[in-house]
């Protein structure tokens, strides 16, 4: 079982990236799914969640309104997606995504996510 995360890149301030985690393995059907990113010399922090239950999300404040996680479309199963819109220079990290399994948390950004993806480099420069 893994996840593969991908779609990272070099884009200008104020561009879009379209960040793909897709799970082997296994169905994402039963999990919480998490984004996370770390900066150079910064601790790792949650970006956005999502709860495969009821498809509720958790964005951080620093993203909000920016970003948008989905999970799944017709073609790719077993996928969850980071739209990222309007980026800033702030937004430069790895990108990780990681999942848990469902348990009593009502909120996704409250889990300890276990199985973590491999992460891709977000750089947001001119």
């Amino acid at each position: 079982v893994q996840l593969q995360a991908s779609g990272g890149g070099l884009v200008q301030p104020g561009g879009s990236l379209s960040l793909s985690c897709a799970s082997s393995g296994f169905s994402l059907d039963y999990y919480v799914i998490g984004w996370f990113r770390q900066a150079p010399g910064k601790e790792r922090e949650v970006v956005s969640c999502i709860d495969s239950s009821d498809g509720s999300t958790y964005y951080a404040d620093s993203v909000q309104g920016r970003f948008t996680i989905s999970r799944d479309n017709p073609n790719a199963k077993n996928t969850v997606y980071l739209q990222m819109n309007r980026l800033k220079s702030t937004d430069t990290a790895v990108y990780y995504c990681a999942t848990a399994a469902l348990d009593y948390h009502t909120r996704c950004r409250d889990y300890e996510y276990e199985l973590w993806g491999q992460g891709t480099l977000v750089t947001v420069s001119s």
